[in-house]
């Protein structure tokens, strides 16, 4: 089986063709297929019609449309699992883990990385140091969870779900990456957010990071908490457990872990001195909204009414409702369009909340 790779679709662009059309004897890797397809060239497979020694041919635009894909059999998922990009991919897992091992990010064998490859995904193995991770070591699966190729004995991380409620909800995710860094899962443990409007490049590249409520590790619970909470936000911090980030890339999952435990270190040294801290002004706050909307980086703070976007104690660090909770800031409209199961979780949490309070000022 010949492998198509991204230069071979580099080439196939120059040719001019509209169409791009193959059969069981090609594989089309995942950044092959979506470099042809941002350029507007259709990609047909063809089981049954293309003799087997045609590895593609031209056809004007719209000659024929796309048939559906038939189900890839083992021989096409080793084909996909040991191709150049997976190898790739394979490496920039075991170097990413090294990195966060490296920082102290994982102990023992703490912490997940996994990769999109294709309509599978590339995920670390359970019981191994990210520290000393092999690309042998390195396992795939599919979208439910279920391994579909590695070497034995090593088997996918017990975690994968909750990387996967964040690929389902967010299709730009190429890459996610969970660990436990020291100065982030502090804030996790306390239940508390970080504030925001402090520093630029964390505003820009990371933005607000919410607060999971807890739910077993890798239990479907999490899944679907991180995927409702992933598609505005890129770093997650879960309650008593650690931070989850995704990314465009294995790099880019990485970065915004990297920036987020920074940021909490940051916060917690700041907050010894003497001295309070000052927000970036709320006018200067949106100059560097409008910059990271310029940059392709949606944030959720765009629509916020004057006078809420940088209000409050910068170092009060008050424990502050799970973001799962928060209605963006559509408000009321968000509360109308709620489902009766998501009304009711919001109900239960804000009276825990209350409760809570009613305790401490009894204590008082």
């Amino acid at each position: 089986m010949k492998v198509f790779s991204i230069s071979d679709a580099e080439a196939f662009l120059k040719t001019g063709a509209r169409e791009f059309r193959h059969g069981r004897n090609i594989m089309v890797t995942p950044s092959a297929r979506d470099l042809l397809t941002e350029n507007g060239i259709t990609v047909t497979f063809e089981p049954d019609t293309l003799p087997p020694q045609d590895e593609l041919s031209a056809e004007p635009a719209g000659a024929s449309p796309p048939k559906a894909a038939a189900p890839v059999g083992d021989d096409e998922i080793e084909a996909l699992f040991n191709s150049p990009e997976a190898r790739a991919l394979k490496q920039m897992i075991c170097d990413i883990g090294h990195r966060c091992w490296q920082r102290d990010y994982n102990d023992g064998n703490g912490g997940n990385i996994s990769a999109r490859l294709g309509d599978w995904f590339l995920c670390t193995p359970t019981g191994v140091s990210k520290g000393f991770m092999r690309p042998e070591m390195i396992c795939l699966v599919d979208s439910e969870g279920n391994q579909v190729a590695g070497q034995a004995p090593w088997t996918r991380t017990s975690e994968i779900l909750s990387h996967l409620g964040i690929y389902r909800e967010v299709p730009a995710a190429r890459s996610v990456c969970h660990a436990h860094p020291v100065h982030a899962t502090a804030f996790a443990v306390a239940g508390i957010r970080p504030p925001q409007c402090l520093v630029p490049e964390v505003e820009i590249y990371v933005g607000t990071i919410p607060l999971a409520e807890y739910k077993m590790p890798g239990s479907p619970e999490m899944s679907e908490i991180l995927g409702r909470l992933a598609p505005r936000h890129q770093s997650i911090l879960m309650r008593n457990h650690g931070v989850i980030t995704w990314g465009r890339s294995v790099e880019d999952a990485y970065f915004k872990m990297e920036i987020t435990d920074t940021y909490c270190r940051m916060l917690w040294v700041a907050a010894q001195l003497p001295s309070k801290g000052a927000r970036i002004p709320e006018d200067e706050m949106r100059k560097l909204l409008e910059r990271k909307r310029k940059l392709g980086l949606p944030d959720e703070r765009e629509g916020v009414a004057g006078g809420k976007l940088c209000a409050g104690d910068p170092f009060g660090f008050v424990s502050d409702l799970p973001d799962e909770c928060a209605t963006p800031a559509a408000g009321a409209d968000a509360l109308a369009q709620a489902t009766p199961s998501e009304l009711e979780h919001l109900v239960s949490i804000i009276t825990e909340q209350v409760l809570r309070s009613l305790g401490k000022k009894s204590e008082e």
